[in-house]
């Protein structure tokens, strides 16, 4: 027989400055099968817990209320008050008396007081029902996998594989780097920005608990927390790494050049290549889209007509430990990890959307990350900043902000928060570079937010001598060799028409192409504009709502290279702290199917958000839903979705539902 306690908790005054305190104990006094009804002033304390505790033994409960706060805040709180007197933790159940009670009817102590004894009435009627639970122990295969190969990937890889846990680290393109490599210097100390990273490239390289898998791709993941099961598509890079040494004949010799990738089509590359010139692995791939020994199969193939294209093949023919491998084909691996950190970073977003300010109609508009690739001693022009259409030197550069950012019209109104940064680093660059020079900034207003920030933003118009323009250009055109930009100074109330030299569009960031589908493949929630989304903003601001798969970096938001590191930091903390245990403990709170209800509709298995349903053929040859205890969250939905009502969800079965409600006419 259940012998219930209940534990009324003051909170202070947020329940008892609203609630009658003795009245709800008096009504549940008489409620049935309840032996002890008591109050604390602070439950969640531990003078509080220790009266539980010693309620619980004293009265012989094997069932416990607590009417208190929200389950959210202290239940595993008062779960383990439980455990600690011998009782089984989910045993428990607490009435919210704070949030759904004194805090809503805080102007009418009588409802409210009514209010939390029919609350406590309903816990009293289900927790009767409360059956004891066990978690399940589920082993860990102590291997990380990191999606992505800039800064917050490589610094998330780094931690984990210096805690003593193996990373394998998955980059899509031929070298790790990200969007930091293609910056000249960051903001505010001006320190270049390769003198930072390239030495965390080449540790991650040499470390020996990291294998790094570059030109891969994530294509399916199964599983669970603990035992995650990875299909990992590695393309074909025609080069065999084991045997290339990096010399660097067959890229200089390669006849075909075509746009550079890494400058942002300002600069030329080969068909055999690496990005830049500090790449992780420095070794090539073959572009077999413009490779002109491809050209010729495929000619050949075809049998085409005209002219047959060069055969080639100067790579082959000059590699001197023989690396070439036309005959490699891409490979599909299956890898298992026992986490995932997502950090797949940002894009730039694409101006061409911008017609007004010319689009890419005129050669000297240009983004701010081209404008890095120019500025960059290892770019294209050597760092000399010159005019696309002349090669001349721009003497006046006006640099248009927000440029797919706080846009309500073109689907993009949040903010990108580095823009208004490196549009102040760029014109003082642009300073330093060449004093003559006389930079404008069109701007909605100045977001300048983190550490020296503000003195940052103070510089560039103390000793760069940036005017400053509030208000966004209505339209820029060509007048000669000039860029006329339009706009309007709306704190002096006046239009302003200004001929510049060179354009520079500050491109907001969104996410990397692809995120949406990576998010699918890996259950996590992604929102309108296809950013990663967290568990918590504020309290795991690194987590998802599927266990074992961590966020962090841009790919969650704009972030600047601070908050990149920090946040890698904060996952591989997370991927550690996993780690260190021998075992998961699962939560028992999960849908279970009764077998002999189950119809083999697998509705369930289709609604299912965290892919935890699943069917199996019975020894009878029916088709049957069954569920992953692993992977389930306890939501329901697949209960609500089952027509013969074969899934139950423990700890809130039918049963104990339809007491609770009855206990209302009790």
């Amino acid at each position: 027989m259940a012998r219930v306690g209940v534990f009324v908790c003051h909170c202070g005054t947020n329940i008892a400055g609203v609630v009658n305190i003795p009245e709800v104990l008096e009504a549940a006094e008489k409620m049935p099968m309840v032996v002890s009804a008591t109050d604390n002033k602070y439950s969640c304390s531990e003078p509080g817990q220790a009266s539980i505790r010693e309620a619980i033994i004293e009265n012989n409960l094997n069932r416990v209320i607590v009417a208190a706060c929200s389950p959210r805040m202290h239940e595993i709180t008062f779960r383990r008050a439980l455990a600690s007197a011998g009782l089984n933790p989910y045993l428990l159940e607490m009435a919210n008396i704070r949030e759904q009670c004194s805090w809503v009817h805080s102007d009418n102590k009588e409802i409210a007081t009514n209010k939390a004894i029919e609350i406590i009435k309903m816990a009293v009627a289900k927790v009767i029902r409360h059956e004891p639970l066990y978690p399940r122990q589920v082993g860990i295969t102590k291997r990380a996998l990191v999606i992505g190969g800039g800064i917050t990937g490589i610094q998330t890889a780094l931690d984990i594989a210096n805690a003593g846990y193996g990373v394998v680290l998955v980059e899509r393109e031929p070298s790790i780097g990200g969007r930091m490599a293609q910056l000249d210097k960051t903001f505010p100390t001006l320190d270049c920005s390769a003198c930072i990273l390239t030495p965390k490239m080449v540790d991650l390289s040499q470390h020996p608990k990291i294998k790094l898998m570059t030109y891969a791709e994530v294509k399916k993941v199964t599983g669970f927390i603990g035992n995650f099961e990875v299909e990992i598509l590695h393309k074909a890079k025609k080069v065999d790494h084991l045997k290339c040494i990096g010399c660097g004949i067959c890229w200089q010799k390669c006849p075909e050049k075509v746009p550079s990738e890494f400058d942002l089509g300002l600069g030329k590359r080969t068909a055999i290549y690496i990005p830049f010139a500090q790449a992780v692995p420095p070794k090539p791939v073959i572009d077999l889209s413009h490779c002109r020994y491809t050209k010729y199969l495929t000619w050949v193939a075809t049998g085409q007509e005209g002219k047959k294209p060069p055969e080639c093949r100067i790579c082959e023919k000059l590699c001197p430990t023989a690396a070439i491998a036309w005959d490699q084909e891409e490979q599909l691996f299956t890898e298992k990890f026992g986490t995932i950190v997502v950090a797949t970073g940002y894009q730039t977003y694409d101006y061409s959307h911008y017609k007004e300010y010319g689009s890419r109609d005129f050669a000297d508009v240009i983004t701010g990350l081209q404008l890095e690739r120019l500025m960059s001693a290892s770019g294209p022009t050597g760092g000399e900043v010159t005019r696309l259409s002349d090669g001349s030197h721009p003497k006046t550069v006006a640099f248009v902000c927000c440029v797919g950012s706080r846009d309500q019209q073109r689907g993009r109104p949040y903010c990108s928060k580095v823009c208004c940064m490196y549009t102040a680093k760029q014109a003082i660059m642009l300073k330093e570079h060449d004093p003559e020079v006389q930079c404008y900034i069109f701007y909605i207003d100045v977001r300048a937010g983190g550490k020296d920030f503000e003195e940052f933003y103070l510089r560039a118009i103390d000793e760069a001598g940036v005017i400053y323009i509030k208000g966004r250009p209505s339209k820029i055109y060509q007048d000669g060799k000039k860029l006329i930009v339009l706009g309007e100074d709306t704190l002096m109330g006046r239009p302003v028409e200004i001929p510049v030299d060179l354009v520079v569009l500050a491109t907001g960031m969104e996410p990397s192409a692809g995120a949406d589908e990576l998010a699918r493949n890996l259950n996590i929630s992604y929102d309108t504009y296809n950013f990663m989304v967290e568990a918590h903003p504020k309290l795991r601001p690194v987590e998802t709502h599927t266990d074992g798969i961590f966020v962090a970096g841009a790919c969650v938001g704009p972030r600047d290279i601070p908050e990149c590191v920090a946040q890698g930091s904060a996952a591989a903390a997370k991927v550690a702290a996993l780690f260190s245990q021998d075992t998961l403990t699962t939560e028992p709170l999960i849908a279970v199917v009764n077998q002999a209800r189950c119809i083999g509709c697998l509705l369930c298995v289709t609604i299912c958000p965290f892919k935890a349903v699943d069917y199996q053929t019975t020894q009878d040859g029916r088709l049957i839903a069954a569920t992953n205890e692993s992977l389930c969250k306890g939501c329901g939905l697949c209960i609500a979705a089952c027509r013969p009502k074969a899934i139950d969800l423990r700890g809130f079965t039918n049963q104990q539902i339809l007491d609770e409600v009855a206990g209302l006419w009790l």
